[in-house]
């Protein structure tokens, strides 16, 4: 996570624990000055975060970057694309999943991948159990592989993976630079 975020948020439970002391003392209108201004800087804040995301262009990759948080990083190792059979293409995006962490284990919850094509058409992976999950534990510097089947019609062209957070708290969207209308990076697969 962002400092800055990590600065304000503290500053807003401080501001918070201030005002509430303040009206246990009885000096409501003192109180009620504080959680204004606080009010006021958290939509001045929120604002710049909307602000900043739409002068922020679409992040692109490649085959093989990573895409981290923290210590916690996927990549697309390679696309597998046998010939088509009829209308439908299939596509076996493997992923490498690492932790760079040295003594604890981790994982990434909220995770989903999909395609996007140039139409901008959402194709989501084939359900299949034994897929390794995006979640999957990972201990101190272990890397995993997971392939994720995608079928695609014939005419879908420019085709990207998308690794977005699709649950949870969706903390990442207070973060200056991200918001809930964020441009999520792409990985180019062809």
């Amino acid at each position: 996570m962002s400092i800055l975020f990590i600065a304000v948020l503290l500053a807003a439970v401080l501001t918070v624990i201030a005002a509430a002391i303040a009206g246990i003392r009885g000096r409501g209108a003192r109180a009620f000055r504080m959680l204004r201004a606080l009010g006021i800087c958290a939509g001045l804040y929120l604002a710049t975060a909307i602000v900043v995301h739409f002068l922020l262009p679409l992040r692109v990759l490649s085959i093989g970057d990573a895409q981290c948080s923290d210590d916690w990083c996927i990549a697309v190792e390679s696309v597998k694309r046998p010939p088509p059979a009829g209308a439908e293409i299939y596509y076996d995006v493997i992923l490498r999943i690492s932790s760079s962490a040295r003594r604890v284990t981790q994982r990434e919850k909220g995770l989903s991948t999909y395609l996007i094509d140039g139409r901008g058409r959402r194709f989501d992976p084939a359900p299949e159990m034994s897929h390794v999950p995006l979640d999957v534990l990972l201990e101190p510097e272990q890397t995993v592989t997971a392939i994720r089947t995608f079928r695609i019609p014939a005419d879908a062209h420019q085709l990207n993976l998308v690794v977005a957070h699709e649950g949870g708290i969706p903390m990442h969207w207070f973060i200056i630079g991200r918001s809930p209308f964020d441009k999520s990076t792409v990985v180019r697969l062809e």
